[in-house]
């Protein structure tokens, strides 16, 4: 039987805030990934095909424990990146298991199908974490996720409810758009354009390879007519993935939209200074009385930074294992 735990909103966050020179939420964001560097970690691929007979990758790193930590990264983000090898380095110091899955397209290699990956969908971690299940033996298994990460994690807990597997014993989620529509609408803003940019640059490079896959599908030529965030998600995010639209992604993307059907203890830690988080990614009302969902918001960390002056990881990570041995 699942423990049950009255979750309350974090009044007072245990983050210190971040090195002095990081002094505004966008270097918060910006200077780990860019200058952290996360050694000792070592991954085992296992390519997994899907039911539809595409493919994703799942990194492992496997020290015999009857205890799983599964990863989950952010837009355009994969098992190397900075959060993703801090917090498996982490946990894999304390003997557990790691497993850093890759979204459909994001381990170095193009996937099959026409469709990517995006925010609202929880076909393909089903499969996966059913795969898991079904080809090992794990107690617990902590569900992580980071900005989309938590995202796909949360609305996955939201959808399935009561009806998860039994070993999935907590699940935690960092700088996470809940409110998708609004993140989407930040960043059409000049404060946002560096995120808007980067983003961008990525995903044109990704839907020109697609493009060439289906030619008759994608028409590449309207990245020249992307006047704001929304335009990229009419063009290609909604008809690649059978989305009416943008608007019906953002609903279906928001965990707001999920959260009221989440049934094990879920930590969400969102930064009051996430340059990407709208005002409605601070879901409180709807944490305030709910059992399961832990609602933190530190007043600094950035999006997916919360670096930890002179400390070996990020505050997240130690934060993540607090959560996970009971420290709510």
């Amino acid at each position: 039987m699942r423990e049950i735990f009255k979750m309350p909103v974090i009044q007072k966050s245990s983050y210190k805030g971040p090195p002095f020179y990081q002094y505004n939420g966008h270097l918060q964001t910006i200077l780990p990934a860019l200058l952290r560097n996360v050694g000792g970690i070592e991954y085992e691929r296992e390519r997994l095909t899907l039911a539809d007979g595409d493919f994703v990758d799942l990194d492992w790193i496997d020290n015999g424990s009857k205890n799983l930590i599964f990863l989950s990264h952010g837009l355009e983000g994969n098992s190397d990146r900075h959060y993703m090898k801090g917090m498996a380095k982490m946990f894999a110091l304390q003997k557990w298991d790691i497993v850093a899955w890759n979204c459909r397209s994001c381990s170095g290699e193009m996937n099959l199908m026409p469709r990517l990956y995006n925010h609202g969908e929880i076909e393909d971690i089903a499969e996966v974490i059913e795969h898991i299940i079904s080809t090992k033996s794990y107690d617990k298994i902590v569900l992580i996720g980071f900005s989309m990460g938590g995202n796909i994690i949360m609305k996955y807990l939201g959808v399935h409810g009561k009806n998860l597997p039994q070993q999935l014993y907590k699940a935690i989620a960092f700088s996470s758009p809940t409110d998708l529509k609004g993140s989407a609408n930040l960043l059409n803003f000049p404060q946002a354009s560096f995120y808007r940019k980067r983003f961008l640059k990525m995903l044109k490079a990704k839907m020109e390879i697609k493009a060439r896959q289906y030619p008759n599908l994608i028409d590449i030529d309207n990245f020249n007519n992307i006047e704001q965030w929304s335009d990229f998600d009419n063009f290609f995010t909604a008809p690649l993935n059978g989305y009416k639209d943008a608007e019906e992604f953002y609903f279906e993307g928001s965990p707001n939209n999920f959260m009221g059907g989440i049934s094990i203890p879920t930590l969400l830690v969102n930064a009051k200074n996430d340059p990407i988080l709208s005002p409605g990614c601070f879901p409180t009302k709807r944490c305030e009385n709910h059992k399961f969902v832990y609602l933190e918001a530190p007043q600094r960390g950035g999006h997916v930074g919360f670096s930890a002056w002179r400390k070996q990881f990020a505050w997240s990570e130690y934060r993540a294992l607090e959560f996970v041995n009971g420290n709510f």
